[in-house]
């Protein structure tokens, strides 16, 4: 019976995980990746690192599976959205201040393009409408840009500029094709509608890449889960432990990947119904819709980004897991916390968790411990509804107490915040013409059911747990199956190899004029923190 292959490679490792044809794991393995930091905007990785660390992953996935390369009928990749920049021969060129080589990849997190951001949204071009209205420094073509500025002889030199999926499925199978879903998504290329809009280019700065028929940014779209090229070449093949030929799909972000391996699990009804929440270092929401729909602030409409012949609406937040890790670094008592939850054998946030339902008494009342704290944790900006980078995190009623309980309500207070910026971006969707019933989680830092159920209370949404442990992988597996010709169609694939396991729904009466009440106070507190970001004198 075949296998198939899910690469994922995120902001701090490359992750393969092996599936049968019903989408049981049978093994997985990873490998960590390097990020370079210089400064609080410039972020950086190396893609031959990132490769080799794929390799690793891959052959310690099939080793695990207890599989044959043989076995593996095909493989699907999906990675951040940062972009990679290579010269005509493939060598890795330097994106930043370091110069040097091997630092190839300006990764979705850096904000050093948040100048040319804000010029290229000055100039109102139709195509903005298509990411919201407002484009985001994490996207290329505001990088694109800066490179062209800071680093022209960079930008002159290089032969191709990837998004990191595209990057590895070049590296598996030497195809330059391009997925619908990185140049949809990332790069405005406006599937469905004319492709790339040569005007925008030529406005914004970027006039090379038009006049040169936009072949260094991709002329060949595929959409997500048609096979590319022959397969693995020979060299891929060695790198990943697999069979020469093994077929290979056109890939997909991160968390759309989460999203094909969670909202069309079976039993859930329409996909168009249910709201993937992919909540890891970042979050991701996407939403599909059988036509386009324009919410200001939430990017998309996409077409065939994540689902072939859907369109996508795709917001989040820009901090997730990372902002609460950056909350709770920031109290005194962390330390002596970190080594207690050490002793136990367990993470912080998942000690202080604990300590928090034994405190509550259940899940449902988790929000009472958070007190009088409130958290706007948007200490990267505000990635939608309001599209806002230069917005900040707030953090309001602090006393004086320094104590292990303190540091419990400030965490909590930060999964709440957290809850209501995903309730703000349902409410948007909705007054716009785009509802959803269900939230459907994957991620890391979304499996602990506490968590989801202070979801699913803030949000005001029933938030729906996936029946696998990897649903990122398996969406990425799905791919590869795709490829493969075992199934007929992506969809055909997500009703078979998926399906879901526990369900939270809101816990109703004071619970919930608790969360409404704390809702508001977000909000107001929210409206102050982008007034004091953008209204300097």
């Amino acid at each position: 019976m075949p296998c198939f292959l899910g690469i994922d490679v995120g902001t701090g490792s490359a992750r393969a995980g092996i599936f049968d044809v019903d989408g049981k794991l049978l093994g997985r393995g990873s490998s960590d990746v390097t990020t370079f930091r210089d400064g609080s905007d410039i972020v950086e990785q190396s893609s031959a690192q990132i490769w080799s660390a794929v390799g690793d992953a891959s052959r310690g996935a099939i080793a695990a599976a207890g599989v044959g390369p043989s076995d593996v009928a095909g493989v699907g990749f999906d990675a951040t959205c940062s972009l990679v920049v290579l010269g005509a021969d493939g060598a890795p060129l330097p994106v930043g201040p370091s110069g040097d080589p091997a630092r190839d990849i300006i990764v979705w997190m850096d904000h050093r393009a948040m100048e040319e951001a804000g010029e290229i949204n000055a100039t109102g071009h139709p195509v903005l409408a298509y990411v919201g209205g407002v484009i985001s420094p994490e996207m290329q073509t505001p990088k694109l840009l800066w490179l062209k500025r800071h680093r022209p002889d960079v930008f002159a030199r290089a032969g191709h500029f990837f998004d990191l999926t595209d990057f590895l499925t070049w590296k598996a199978t030497g195809s330059l094709a391009r997925s619908s879903c990185t140049v949809t998504c990332k790069w405005t290329y406006v599937a469905g509608d004319g492709g790339w809009d040569e005007s925008y280019f030529r406005q914004i700065g970027l006039e090379e890449l038009a006049d040169e028929g936009f072949r260094r940014i991709g002329t060949e779209i595929a959409d997500p889960g048609k096979p590319l090229g022959g397969g693995l070449t020979p060299q891929a093949a060695e790198a990943l432990g697999l069979a020469p030929g093994t077929a290979v799909a056109a890939g997909l972000i991160d968390a759309h990947a989460g999203g094909v391996g969670t909202v069309g699990a079976e039993g859930l009804g329409p996909a168009a119904e249910n709201m993937a929440y992919v909540f890891g270092t970042s979050s991701c929401t996407m939403t599909t819709t059988a036509g386009p729909v324009f919410v200001p602030g939430v990017w998309g409409p996409y077409y065939s980004a994540m689902l072939p012949g859907m369109w996508l609406n795709e917001g989040g937040q820009s901090a997730a897991g990372a902002a609460i890790d950056r909350l709770i670094g920031l109290h005194p008592a962390t330390a002596e916390a970190s080594g207690l939850a050490k002793q136990d054998g367990k993470s912080l946030p998942d000690w202080l968790l604990e300590k928090a339902l034994s405190s509550a008494g259940s899940a449902g009342d988790l929000a009472r411990v958070a007190g009088d704290l409130h958290v706007v944790p948007e200490f990267l900006g505000n990635r939608a509804p309001h599209a806002d980078p230069r917005t900040g995190a707030v953090i309001a009623g602090l006393g004086m107490d320094t104590s292990l309980d303190s540091l419990v309500a400030l965490y909590v207070a930060g999964l709440c915040g957290l809850g209501y910026g995903l309730r703000q971006i349902i409410e948007a969707q909705a007054h716009h013409g785009a509802p959803i019933s269900n939230i459907v989680i994957s991620g890391g830092a979304g499996r602990n059911a506490a968590v989801r159920q202070v979801l699913a209370d803030a949000a005001g949404r029933p938030v729906i747990g996936p029946e696998t442990e990897e649903p990122v992988l398996l969406g990425a597996a799905m791919l590869g199956a795709c490829a493969s010709g075992t199934y007929g169609t992506l969809s055909d694939c997500m009703t078979a190899m998926s399906r879901v396991s526990d369900a939270h729904r809101p816990t109703g009466g004071g619970i919930a004029e608790l969360h409404a009440h704390r809702f508001d106070i977000y909000e107001r507190f929210q409206t102050i923190a982008r007034v004091a970001a953008n209204e300097r004198p």
